[in-house]
């Protein structure tokens, strides 16, 4: 073999080679990885959209509407006299049209009825759509390692949803309810929103390689995650409190800001006859505690982000402004919908500003725990 001079360029006789993936990217299909962000990125849309339809339905008092639970057969709406005059007769036998609705005629009935429909024609829509791209993926093998067990979740999550939607409604179908019961709209709500959270963090998650990934951990803020972290919970409870507000109609009391009815703190804020009902039944008390939730809210969200500007990431920095931009819009809606008694167009802003917010909340996190690497170039994606 020719003996080599001591200063010769090592690339003029040997070839550098791409290193291949390790075992820590086998089994991954980077095409997969797309396809599942665009199908979760559609069951998003249709989720927010769920969310925001199911507000309407509440705040129209068209919930109570359709008496039955007929998962397969009630996706057909009725299709003649005869089946419309049927199912305003079951509706006429329930406590909210007796002693809300008495005079309601066939056409008043309708319009209500369709309401509901749509609302659980586009639950009908987000399983299928889930059941379609999940078994699409599962055969054509597009789904990473590891990843099979958590977007089974995502659909026995909606399946759950279902039958809490037919609990919460059932509630108000006998005895002397004319509403849904709040704390059964809250548990809807709320399971809405954690399929929510688990789209958008699974979304995330798969927008870079795994390796990438793990690197991009050992950079993250365990501070500034932990922070964000108690922000995201106590934005959850606050959106559980707003469904104990819409579920009783307490956003349309105490219309006055900052007082509640000329009052700091409202005289019937507890009823002796309630007792703990107060928590879900009492309009002074349920408004009265979302609106204390919303300013200590506001104050721990510009806690965090006063933290998160001391960030290395530039990516992580801009995630966090945008945060604390929704936090400002959702407030100012907020004070819009209690000056206003909550008409239905804000009423469904303040509710999709609640899903904007949760959702940047969660980014924010995200970026928080895998920051995208930086250099004196730029961002490295």
């Amino acid at each position: 073999m020719a003996r080599r001079p001591v200063f010769q360029e090592v690339t003029e006789t040997t070839e550098r080679k791409t290193p291949a993936g390790g075992m820590i990217d086998a089994g991954h299909h980077r095409g997969g990885r797309g396809a599942i962000r665009v199908w979760l990125i559609v069951l998003f849309v249709l989720v927010a959209a769920m969310i925001a339809l199911g507000g309407a339905t509440r705040l129209t008092g068209s919930g109570l509407s359709i008496t039955e639970w007929k998962p397969v057969t009630g996706a057909l709406p009725p299709m003649d006299s005869a089946t419309w005059q049927a199912e305003f007769d079951k509706y006429k036998l329930i406590p909210q049209f007796q002693l809300v609705n008495p005079d309601m005629d066939l056409a008043g009935f309708k319009q209500i009825y369709w309401w509901e429909w749509s609302h659980r024609l586009l639950g009908r829509l987000v399983g299928l759509v889930w059941a379609l791209g999940f078994v699409f993926l599962l055969v054509t093998k597009r789904i990473p390692t590891g990843w099979t067990p958590r977007l089974l979740l995502l659909g026995a999550m909606g399946g759950a949803q279902g039958a809490i939607g037919w609990w919460m409604v059932h509630s108000g179908l006998s005895g002397e309810m004319v509403r849904v019961a709040s704390y059964r709209l809250a548990t809807h709500l709320g399971l809405a929103f954690a399929i929510l959270g688990l789209i958008a963090w699974s979304f995330l998650s798969l927008a870079r390689p795994e390796a990438e990934m793990m690197r991009a951990r050992r950079a993250g803020e365990p501070k500034l995650f932990s922070m964000t972290t108690g922000l995201m919970h106590l934005a959850f409870v606050q959106i559980l409190l707003g469904a104990l507000v819409a579920g009783i109609d307490a956003g349309r009391m105490y219309t006055g800001w900052p007082t509640m009815g000329g009052e700091w703190v409202p005289s019937a804020i507890w009823d002796v006859t309630l007792g703990w009902r107060n928590f879900f039944e009492n309009p002074a008390l349920v408004q009265f505690i979302h609106r204390m939730v919303a300013y200590l809210l506001t104050i721990f969200a510009v806690v965090v982000f006063l933290r998160a500007r001391r960030s290395p990431h530039p990516v992580t920095r801009g995630a966090y402004v945008v945060m604390i931009a929704a936090v400002a819009v959702q407030v100012l809606l907020g004070i819009m919908n209690v000056l206003h008694a909550s008409p239905l167009p804000l009423a469904l802003g303040h509710q999709l500003g609640a899903v904007a917010l949760f959702t940047l909340i969660l980014r924010a996190r995200h970026h928080a725990r895998y920051p995208y690497e930086t250099s004196v170039r730029g961002t490295i994606r």
